[in-house]
């Protein structure tokens, strides 16, 4: 007589997370959208970047300091990376410590709602920021010429893209849980996202060889050389070292945001 109740009990609980899961994800959309001035900078960024280049780099055949590629075919992958670093990173670590310091995430976690429920809601929001933000730079990118990836590169377009998002997704909570407050959280954001961005060759190749080392090692140039080949006619099999490293980086910010992320409010 017992064992019914406590199966369907059990039969519950994964749809009732699965409820809760998709109720965090739809209300990450909802908060987005609503603020309409925000959700248009962030989309309007990159692709009034994009076409700057186009118009700057548009004419620029393939040659050796793009590494054989097109001006346009290189900066496509790299402005859609930093897109994905805007959209996982900058403005996750900045919502976080300004939700903690309001007391929303306080409230948030007394709540039903699971801290892995809302992390993943989090998580999967800033994946569609990210894939409607890489639309709109291919798109740009299409006008001046740069072709699509073709249906054999979209697999790996996929892998990198949710790859890169998580691990700097990861790396935008960890920074989130070290800032003190919310004032300080944009000039943290970016003190370590600009020397990174431009060692790691997004606005211009870089032709060191130990900046390239140093570059490889840290998890924005791997981004970046996981999405070049998906905007060129190179055909290569998953850039499985790049993959290792954003992995790293994603475990290591990971492990950052579990030990130290705080729920409550810091003391000033």
């Amino acid at each position: 007589m017992s064992i019914a109740p406590s199966c369907a009990a059990a039969g519950r609980a994964p749809r009732r997370g699965i409820g809760l899961l998709w109720h965090q994800i739809h209300y990450e959309q909802l908060s987005f959208w609503r603020n309409p001035q925000s959700a248009f900078f962030t989309f309007a960024f990159p692709v009034v970047v994009m076409a700057i280049f186009g118009g700057l780099f548009g004419g620029i055949p393939k040659s050796e300091f793009y590494y054989g590629r097109s001006a346009l075919q290189y900066y496509v992958s790299t402005i859609a990376a930093v897109s994905v670093l805007g959209s996982c990173y900058s403005q996750l670590a900045i919502v976080l410590a300004t939700r903690r310091q309001n007391g929303i995430l306080k409230r948030v976690r007394a709540t039903p709602l699971s801290a892995s429920a809302y992390f993943v809601g989090l998580l999967a929001h800033c994946i569609l920021v990210s894939v409607v933000d890489v639309l709109l730079i291919t798109a740009v990118g299409r006008v001046y010429g740069v072709a699509l990836p073709d249906a054999s590169q979209w697999p790996a377009l996929a892998v990198s893209l949710v790859l890169g998002a998580a691990a700097f997704c990861a790396l935008g909570v960890a920074v989130a849980s070290l800032v003190r407050n919310a004032e300080a959280a944009p000039s943290v954001v970016q003190l370590v996202l600009f020397p990174l961005v431009f060692i790691s060759g997004t606005y211009m190749p870089i032709h060191s060889a130990v900046l390239n080392g140093i570059a490889g090692a840290l998890p924005v140039k791997p981004f970046n050389d996981a999405l070049l080949p998906a905007f060129t006619t190179d055909h290569v099999g998953l850039p499985w070292r790049d993959y290792g490293v954003l992995l790293l980086w994603g475990v290591a910010g990971a492990a950052v945001a579990v030990r130290r992320f705080r729920w409550d409010p810091r003391a000033q």
